[in-house]
């Protein structure tokens, strides 16, 4: 589904009164590099469906909401919370970058780590990568320290799984381990999964290990 493009008169509603954080893509028609950014943001915007609001807003048609927040150049990028202007990128950029300025307004799951906050936690003893994934694509690549437990054998490893110390779960995307903790959650179980999974912490540029 396109993302909406917002006119001035639709600004508040759309953008200022949102309950969620709003990414705010501020483009032009005739900006090759706005046309070129799309596509991530709108693949950002099926990731984080429910979690966070994506609209643009074509500069030469909201001239005054573009002046007011000093929109120099296109693309530029703003995350909107509560109302407020609280961070912004200009340039085309990735969606991993587009993410990383949602991430810290965005509402998090319970026991939800992020791959910078795990990659801190394996610094020190105790914490354990858990991968939930079949055990050919564990034995193509995965994060350093990790151990494999399939999703379907976890529920029947519970005590194996806490023998781990601290347990963060992870999958491909970070949906089904996701999926998993909040059901241990509900259970009175609680266990810490990977925002984004495998992938996610790839996006974020740290270290993967491989077999030789």
């Amino acid at each position: 589904m396109p993302l909406k493009v917002v006119a001035e008169q639709e600004f508040e509603n759309e953008v200022l009164r949102s309950e969620l954080p709003v990414l705010v893509d501020f483009f032009a028609e005739w900006c090759q590099p706005c046309k070129a950014m799309l596509p991530e943001i709108e693949e950002l915007a099926r990731e984080l469906d429910g979690k966070a609001k994506f609209v643009r807003v074509d500069v030469d048609r909201s001239k005054r909401i573009a002046a007011m927040l000093r929109v120099q150049s296109v693309p530029t990028c703003v995350v909107f919370a509560q109302g407020r202007p609280v961070a912004a990128e200009r340039g085309a950029v990735r969606r991993a970058r587009l993410r990383e300025l949602l991430d810290p307004f965005m509402p998090r799951a319970e026991g939800a780590v992020r791959p910078e906050e795990l990659a801190q936690l394996l610094q020190q003893p105790g914490v354990t990568p858990v991968d939930t994934r079949d055990a050919g694509s564990y034995g193509r690549a995965h994060l350093p320290r990790s151990v494999h437990m399939p999703l379907a054998e976890i529920e029947t490893r519970l005590a194996e799984l806490h023998m781990l110390g601290v347990p963060v779960l992870y999958c491909r995307t970070g949906a089904q381990s996701k999926e998993l903790a909040e059901k241990l959650a509900r259970d009175g179980i609680p266990v810490a999964f990977l925002e984004g999974g495998l992938l996610g912490w790839e996006a974020a540029g740290l270290q993967v290990e491989r077999p030789d």
